[in-house]
């Protein structure tokens, strides 16, 4: 494609296939479209250079050179696959150079209300490809071959693939404009929040989704659709985004998959060897899922090959294979990976509709380099029996014969591998049900598995958490106890699996697995306690938090209690307990009211001290003393009035024995002591024969100070 033909988008993104020009800062116009992608890149074959990233769009979004190198690789096919017409597969890569892109507030809400499986992955990357290569007799090479790849964060490989079945025809048709609109859509959907179902309009086809939260119920059925009665034209539902045909995924290894659930569980090394890349990334997909809800915590790739930047990581012979779960089509990592304990090798799928052949589980000596004949390789045997009614429920089985029932059974640990060519082989699917619900029957046959299996483990977690009768507001919350595997252990004995599920065999030999305790050293088990261990402590915090305020309120209350008395106090002493004013509603002595004057003093002017002061209470709805939170002293209020009421004049005050020496000017009335309020009553002074006004208060030295 000529980069330069393509048009410029409608919007100040830059150009398609322009340089890089670093990462997009918060509040960029791509804020929405990054709440679901990072970004779009298209891969060609070049005749010189091989696979080349011909756009990534929007242009400035950065990828290193090694992700640019990983992408190429793994958006086409290996050659050994000879995909011919359209394909679709996954991939997943390690991000390299750290987190480059600042987490939006938007994407911390969304993960915080997910379930942990569901979660972004904060270090890789995950591919969604739509590879098409078809005869062209226009182009030098004979084919035309060209990958379509959404990179994203998000694991909903259901509603990608969707989005790519409508987008990819049509931008292979028309190219850059109809790839430009796509992201001009995507741009304008809604955050994918926990919880909610949403209606994404795309290319005139609306995709209705719900997004999985914690507070699903991972045993019920798909959620109530919204009403199509106002959306035109009627959206295309899909039952989940995330969500694989298990059953479909597990059909070659349907007699093996609770030794495949054992292996997942304890994070075994296993390489998936499959005729193609849409093959083997939906079987490493089914593989991880099928601990859920427990998060599969180790590393896994669904499509790798031998120029993966990881390719000398997982194939060193100089130490233990790494808990990883590789998909590859390249019969030349089963030479490189011959040393690994478990080989999956599926043979090339059946029409639609049969049942493929059983794999079978064969010794890890009979594996050969290329010419491997499809089976599991593997000297592991399993700790639990295999569920009869499970497989004749999914299987067309015959249901009788010891001998056969004895042979199904078989594959518990100390037994010799039982293979599928049993009186109780399958004949056939059974074809009372569609695919979706016999998916339905496995998931909820692993997922009561993996409930049984973590039942004691969250019983003994539950245990280390402190008493709430521990936790006071007058020191640090309590620690949560220490996890002791050997107290664990002996816990099981009387809260182990056994209570809660009913298949037979060795089920606390996963715990302890010959006294080494591979689940404890496994990924999984410490992302589990980390996850554990945090809400638990956010709980204590919370608890702790909560503790605090109930003490807050408490002291409050008794301040308020305390407060109110002491204005009561307060209320009678200048009220000298006479009845209240008609501004309140309070008994006589309350002190709720205006306090009377004192004797020879101003009603008025008491009435105005009483208000303005903040120690008394305010006057609330139906007269009811408001309390105020404030302890502070009382304000010294003088009023002067310009002259009494006639019935509250003041009578003239004695006159007073001439002190010795100076003495005041002639004419100057002087106040005792006993006969001065301070704080409310108000008072008049004569200075020279008359009334003083109330510009300003009488001279200091000829008044007594409070303290005499």
């Amino acid at each position: 494609m000529d980069q330069g033909s393509a048009a410029g988008p409608h919007r100040a993104r830059g150009r398609l296939g322009a340089p890089s020009c670093g990462a997009r800062a918060p509040g960029a116009p791509w804020a929405r479209f990054s709440a679901w992608l990072e970004c779009v890149c298209v891969v060609t074959f070049d005749l010189e250079l091989g696979q080349a990233l011909e756009l990534v769009y929007p242009s400035d979004f950065q990828l290193t050179d090694k992700e640019k190198s990983s992408i190429c690789y793994l958006s086409f096919p290996d050659s050994h696959s000879g995909c011919l017409g359209d394909t679709q597969f996954s991939f997943r890569i390690r991000q390299c150079g750290g987190q480059r892109r600042p987490w939006h507030t938007d994407d911390r809400h969304c993960d915080s209300g997910a379930p942990v499986s569901l979660q972004r992955e904060p270090a890789h990357y995950f591919g969604y490809v739509y590879f098409r290569q078809v005869k062209d007799s226009s182009v030098k090479r004979g084919y035309f071959q060209k990958s379509l790849v959404l990179v994203s964060r998000l694991p909903f490989v259901r509603l990608f693939q969707a989005l790519l079945s409508l987008v990819a025809p049509e931008y292979f048709d028309k190219l850059a404009p109809c790839l430009e609109a796509v992201c001009d859509e995507i741009d304008q959907w809604p955050a994918p929040v926990p919880g909610q179902t949403l209606n994404l309009p795309v290319m005139g086809v609306v995709l209705q989704v719900h997004i999985p939260s914690r507070a699903d119920k991972p045993e019920s059925g798909p959620p109530k659709q919204c009403s199509h009665e106002n959306l035109l034209p009627a959206p295309v539902v899909l039952t989940s985004v995330h969500e694989l045909d298990l059953f479909r995924c597990f059909r070659p290894v349907l007699a093996h998959v609770q030794l495949l659930w054992e292996l997942m569980l304890l994070g075994e090394p296993l390489l998936v060897l499959a005729p193609s890349p849409a093959v083997s990334s939906e079987m490493v997909l089914a593989l991880t899922s099928c601990l859920q809800p427990l998060k599969f915590c180790c590393d896994y790739r669904p499509y790798f090959t031998v120029h993966d930047s990881e390719f000398k990581e997982f194939t060193t012979r100089t130490q233990a294979p790494p808990s990883v779960v590789l998909g590859v089509t390249n019969p030349f990592f089963i030479k490189t990976l011959q040393h690994w304990p478990h080989v999956l090798r599926i043979g090339e799928p059946k029409m639609p509709g049969d049942l493929p052949k059983q794999v079978k589980l064969k010794k890890p000596s009979r594996l050969k380099t290329l010419d491997t004949k499809p089976g599991l390789y593997t000297a592991y045997t399993t700790y639990l029996h295999r569920d009869k009614a499970l497989l004749r429920r999914l299987l067309k089985v015959p249901l009788g014969g010891a001998p056969g029932a004895g042979k199904l059974g078989s594959g518990v640990k100390g037994a010799q591998p039982a293979c599928c060519g049993s009186a109780l082989a399958p004949q056939g699917l059974q074809k009372k049900r569609p695919s979706d619900v016999q998916s339905a029957v496995l998931r909820r046959h692993l997922l009561e598995l993996t409930q049984s299996f973590l039942s004691p483990l969250e019983h003994y977690m539950a245990s280390l958490m402190p008493l709430q009768k521990s936790i006071t507001p007058w020191k640090t919350p309590p620690q949560i106890h220490p996890f002791h595997q050997d107290d664990f252990l002996r816990s099981l004995e009387h809260s182990g699996p056994q209570l809660t599920c009913l298949l037979k065999g060795d089920r606390l030999g996963l715990y302890r697995w010959a006294d080494s305790r591979r689940f404890f050293k496994s990924p999984h088990f410490d992302g589990w306690y980390r996850q554990r261990h945090k809400e638990m402590a956010q709980k204590l915090e919370a608890l702790h938090l909560e503790a605090i305020c109930e003490a807050v309120r408490g002291a409050l209350g008794c301040r308020r209690a305390q407060r109110e008395h002491r204005d009561l106090d307060e209320g009678q002493v200048r009220g000298g307990g006479r009845g209240s004013g008609p501004e309140t509603s309070g008994e006589a002595g309350s002190g709720t009211g205006p306090p009377a004057p004192r004797e020879g003093g101003d009603a008025e002017a008491g009435a105005a001290v009483h208000r303005d002061s903040h120690r008394l209470p305010a006057q609330g709805p139906a007269g009811r003393p408001v309390p105020s939170l404030g302890w502070g002293p009382w304000p010294r209020a003088r009023v002067w009035p310009s002259s009494p009421p006639p019935s509250q004049a003041r009578a003239p005050p004695p006159k007073l024995p001439a002190a010795p020496g100076p003495g005041p000017p002639p004419g100057t009335t002087i106040i005792p002591a006993d006969k001065v309020a301070f704080g409310t009553t108000a008072w008049p002074l004569t200075v020279g024969g008359s009334r003083a006004g109330s510009a300003s208060p009488p001279p200091g030295p000829h008044l007594p100070s409070p303290g005499s």
